[in-house]
């Protein structure tokens, strides 16, 4: 096989080729600053590779838009941020309920409301994970770099693909502007993951039923299988059942499916933590302004490591964990007022002073201000 070539794009494009690369072929969306870039390459490429583009006439549609293309077997995605990301929340939790593999580009920008439409931030966390109502499945991922929001998009639909859950690929508008370097693969060595198909005959599928997995094949809309499908609680069969141990027992699988298979979607990197006695906790493009502050506080001494989040939900809190008893400081520098902080405090606890780096003025970190801090506090 060849080997990967490089090409120069910008954080939105590559999330455009990724997702083309793992076999998207149907996008749906509205434009949005700063996203709009992603919409605008998949409205020239889609055609290339046979796919479809379809600007809808808003959020919403658009979300709905996909969970229908997907329902036909269409590796589907839309691409938003800020107010549209809000709007696209109640037809999120339609497919985490109904598990309709489905990928969200998120760009995030300042907020809340229209906020600065042009200006980074990191304020969508929370939102990510808890946006749409009820207990749901979602997995997110926040990469640091161009190339890595290719790999991103790559593994954003084969997660998407294997747990039935939608997937949230949350870049900042630094990532989603900035033009670096791509690895860009050969096809011939990129896994085309699939959704697990029915093994029975038509008359027999029953469309959530457990194989033991937590998963359930899914049939394609339009293959000969014909099944109910419903925002209400349902049981086995598809159709509407209220009855609380059937309640209890969907959502206990649909929560439990993200639990038991950590190792499809976790995604952590981490540097010079063997000897570290403080941690800094990144993730996204502060990820890269911290790699450098903590180069300088190794350089002056400190035993400082790096713990970068990629997978930012579900929280990678065992991975996190391990370091109770080994640090006592841990610097979370995002740009927000402290969203992911509250997630490393809880797995924390009083084992670790947990110490917040903010900003939310729609201006990126630079390492000197992280730098600064782990001074003040080591």
């Amino acid at each position: 096989m060849n080997d990967k070539k490089m090409a120069l794009m910008q954080g939105n494009e590559a999330a455009a080729e990724g997702a083309l690369a793992a076999g998207c072929r149907f996008f749906a969306g509205y434009p949005i600053t700063p996203s709009t870039e992603v919409a605008e390459h998949l409205a020239l490429r889609m055609p290339d590779v046979g796919g479809k583009f379809i600007q809808m006439e808003d959020e919403i549609a658009s979300m709905a838009a996909i969970i229908g293309a997907s329902l036909t077997g269409e590796k589907a995605m839309t691409a938003t941020s800020g107010p549209g990301f809000s709007l696209k929340q109640e037809n999120l939790g339609y497919a985490a309920l109904t598990e309709v593999p489905v990928v969200v580009v998120n760009v995030q920008r300042v907020g809340p409301s229209t906020g600065m439409p042009t200006s980074p931030a990191q304020g969508d966390m929370m939102q990510a994970r808890w946006g749409t109502h009820g207990d749901h499945p979602i997995v997110a991922i926040s990469p640091a770099s161009v190339d890595e929001t290719y790999e991103a998009a790559l593994h954003s639909f084969a997660i998407s693909e294997r747990l039935r859950v939608p997937v949230v690929l949350l870049i900042d508008e630094v990532i989603g502007h900035l033009r670096e370097g791509v690895r860009v693969r050969d096809p011939a060595d990129i896994e085309q993951v699939e959704r697990k198909a029915p093994t029975v005959p038509p008359e027999e599928y029953q469309p959530y039923q457990d194989d033991g997995t937590g998963i359930p094949p899914m049939a394609n809309f339009g293959d000969g299988y014909r099944y109910h499908m419903t925002g209400l609680f349902h049981d086995e069969t598809g159709f509407p059942n209220m009855d609380a141990k059937n309640a209890q027992k969907l959502i206990d699988r649909l929560m439990g499916k993200l639990d038991n298979h950590r190792e499809v979607y976790e995604w952590v990197e981490e540097t010079q933590v063997d000897d570290a006695d403080a941690l800094v906790v990144s993730y996204g493009s502060s990820a890269r302004a911290a790699s450098r502050a903590v180069q300088w506080a190794r350089e002056d001494g400190e035993r400082i490591g790096q713990f970068r989040l990629v997978t930012t939900w579900p929280f990678p809190e065992d991975r996190l964990r391990a370091f109770k008893g080994q640090v006592d400081r841990v610097l979370v520098p995002e740009m927000n007022m402290g969203q992911m902080r509250l997630e490393v405090e809880r797995v924390m606890g009083d084992s670790a002073e947990v110490i917040g780096i903010h900003r939310a003025d729609g201006e990126l970190f630079r390492p000197e201000q992280i730098y600064e801090k782990i001074r003040e506090v080591l």
